[in-house]
């Protein structure tokens, strides 16, 4: 027996707790196998997305490989061009053939020899004069020469012109060529990606339907198997017999073995029911003490209301005997404003100036 008192808070006495732990096993069984598949699910559903998420690395991996593969073949075609350009200039455009290449050439003054007038010129004289500052004798032959010269360059440079216009057009081309054939190859790469990861998914969804058809066909057998033994253990057990000395608990006999626990012999069961009675008078004791408390406190509640009606009556008259002698003085008050007013109207105020004193002023102009 473990005896006790239900409390003013309500809670079941010692006895009914002793009770409570000793009820049988069978009441607050846990469903062991059911958390077990509940462990084995969350497992597999976490390796399904482990691989799932595994598979879109690899997939973003080689999406990130193709992009820095045609970045790299964009730059390098870059350079190419740039470095294309420098040869082209280093090789075929020399200061030297440049046409006004003369003008700044920093060797002019050491190629520049002077002209020598032919022997038979009148002019020359005996010591063989050069040319003078300021002659052209050879304008003519200097002028067409020049035009000749500049026809030839512009005709080099529009050969030129036309050439670098067929080079860029071919590596444009080319270049459009290449970037074509690469995206069909990434096109193909990628239908050939996307076509393996089916077939990984298709596999792998086919495997996890199998593993989960195998376990659940365990987890039926487990469960016959199981029912199977409770059943026989319930039949050849002492659980179902009526000794009550099979609850006996060897070690502490005060207590029972709620595997085997029928119930409650009729005099613990008489001894609950005193045990609640007693309880039961307490609880009406404490509740007419509390009906008392509450009633003194509504006698205090009422003479205080009483007090305070009249504590405000007494406010009420003294209010309105203030009001009568507010209202007495006011009326005193205002007919000695009255008969201020009369006496300045009639003795103060006397002259009041009309309009034909206001025109005096303003009529010269001093």
């Amino acid at each position: 027996m473990c005896p006790g008192k239900h409390g003013r808070s309500g809670k079941p006495s010692s006895s009914i707790r002793c009770i409570m732990l000793h009820l049988p096993a069978v009441l607050f069984q846990v469903d062991v196998a059911a958390l077990d598949n509940q462990v084995e699910e969350k497992k597999i559903r976490e390796s399904t997305e482990k691989a799932r998420d595994d598979t879109f690395d690899a997939d973003r991996q080689r999406h990130d490989k193709i992009a820095q593969m045609l970045e790299q073949k964009e730059q390098e075609i870059s350079r190419n061009l740039v470095k294309a350009v420098q040869e082209f200039r280093e090789y075929q455009q020399q200061p030297e053939t440049r046409r006004e290449f003369d003008i700044y050439d920093p060797e002019g003054l050491k190629k520049d020899r002077p002209m020598r007038i032919s022997d038979d010129d009148p002019r020359c004289g005996p010591a063989s004069l050069q040319k003078f500052a300021g002659e052209d004798l050879s304008e003519k032959e200097r002028k067409k020469m020049q035009a000749e010269l500049t026809k030839r360059w512009l005709s080099e440079q529009k050969e030129e012109r036309q050439r670098n216009q067929a080079q860029q057009k071919f590596a444009d081309d080319k270049k459009r060529v290449e970037v074509d054939e690469r995206a069909q190859y990434l096109s193909l790469m990628e239908e050939e990606c996307r076509k393996a990861i089916d077939v990984a998914t298709t596999n792998f969804n086919q495997a996890l339907a199998l593993e989960t058809e195998e376990r659940r066909s365990l987890q039926k057998q487990q469960e016959h198997d199981n029912n199977s033994a409770e059943i026989y253990n319930h039949l050849t057990g002492d659980i179902l017999t009526e000794d009550p000395a099979v609850a006996t608990n060897c070690l502490s006999p005060h207590r029972v073995l709620p595997d085997r626990w029928k119930g409650m012999s009729p005099e613990q069961l008489q001894a609950i029911r005193d045990t609640q009675e007693q309880q039961r008078r307490e609880k009406q004791r404490l509740d007419e003490e509390e009906r008392q408390r509450n009633s003194e406190w509504d006698k205090q509640r009422m003479l205080g209301a009483r007090a305070a009606m009249t504590t405000e009556q007494q406010e009420d008259e003294i209010n309105k005997e203030l009001r009568k002698g507010l209202d007495a003085y006011n009326h005193q008050l205002s007919r000695e404003q009255r008969a201020h007013l009369q006496y300045l109207e009639k003795e103060v105020y006397t002259n009041n100036p009309t309009a034909h004193y206001f025109t005096q002023f303003n009529t010269t102009s001093r």
